[in-house]
């Protein structure tokens, strides 16, 4: 009797086993496992961040709305994302009632992206699928111009030269109409990558060491491309010693002196003046306006733009 018992007791745990592999086998039985759940957005939109310059009167700025996932039973939030995603045009030199343009993206909580890491050029601001735990960079960029939704690229990681690649921190215009992408410094190990070059049409980002003929871009604070030139902003010796080079060899005149130049698409940020930089100099329309704070610019020692109004 009691091996009669036994051998029943292990078919019935033998048939639970086959069925559980079942259910993982072919993705299914979820709701053995996890707690139901539900999905809730956030009663406003996350600040706004400034990712670039249109011009000397315009700045983009970008937000997004949070989503929280929660167990239904006791409500604890078990995932949390953003979406509707949005970019807004202010002019910053003039208070306006609200911004001169706004886009947003009417994708619910099926997408965790964020479209608003940075300024690619002018009217383009970049993105990516960064993991919001270890802010590494996945293998998605995005490319938003305004007026238009975003261009989504999955590229295929490459390595020329070098074989320890970097976390992405910004991308700039380069040469052949590619991108230029590059971490926090251009000084590296040798076996370590330092700058990489996006191609949107191969889909690779090719990592790479800096070759001869780029080799006096190693110095430079910011850098970017405007056909076959070569842009840099480098500091100086000493403070308020920068300079604007194109080429290594030509400089632009600058009317005012500054210690570390950034580009943003066409301008370039020079002691919190925006400028316009151009083939031969940078031109500031009124180095009296300045951005001091993330959303205030001001004259001289007065606001005269808040974007959080």
């Amino acid at each position: 009797m009691e091996n009669k018992m036994n051998k029943f007791g292990l078919r019935k745990m033998l048939a639970v086993l086959a069925v559980a592999f079942a259910c993982v086998c072919m993705w299914g039985c979820g709701d053995w496992f996890d707690e139901d759940t539900h999905f809730d957005w956030a009663e406003h939109r996350t600040e706004k961040s400034i990712v670039g310059f249109v011009d000397d009167s315009l700045v983009i700025a970008y937000n997004a709305r949070n989503w929280y996932e929660r167990t239904d039973e006791d409500d604890d939030q078990v995932g949390s994302g953003n979406g509707n995603q949005a970019i807004w045009i202010y002019n910053y030199r003039v208070q306006l009632d609200g911004p001169v343009f706004m886009d947003s993206l009417d994708n619910g909580m099926e997408e965790n992206f964020n479209y608003g890491l940075g300024q690619l050029s002018d009217s383009v601001i970049w993105g990516g699928n960064v993991n919001h735990l270890t802010r590494e960079m996945g293998n998605v960029f995005s490319f938003w111009k305004i007026g238009h939704k975003p261009y989504k690229v999955e590229i295929e990681k490459k390595y020329d030269g070098c074989s320890v690649d970097f976390r992405v921190k910004k991308l700039r215009t380069w040469i052949d109409g590619k991108v230029y992408a590059q971490g926090n410094t251009l000084a590296s190990s040798l076996d370590t990558c330092q700058y990489a070059v996006l191609d949107t049409v191969s889909k690779t980002l090719i990592y790479k060491r800096l070759e001869n003929r780029l080799k006096w871009i190693e110095g430079c604070d910011d850098v970017r491309a405007w056909g076959d030139d070569v842009y840099c902003s480098m500091s100086g010796e000493h403070s308020l010693g920068g300079v604007i080079l194109k080429n290594e060899t030509d400089t632009l005149s600058v009317p005012l002196s500054f210690s570390k130049g950034i580009f943003w698409g066409n301008m370039v940020e020079l002691r919190a003046s925006l400028c316009h930089l151009g083939d031969v100099k940078v031109s500031c329309v009124d180095t009296a306006y300045t951005w001091r704070e993330p959303l205030k610019f001001y004259k001289d020692d007065e606001v005269v733009v808040d974007l959080n109004i």
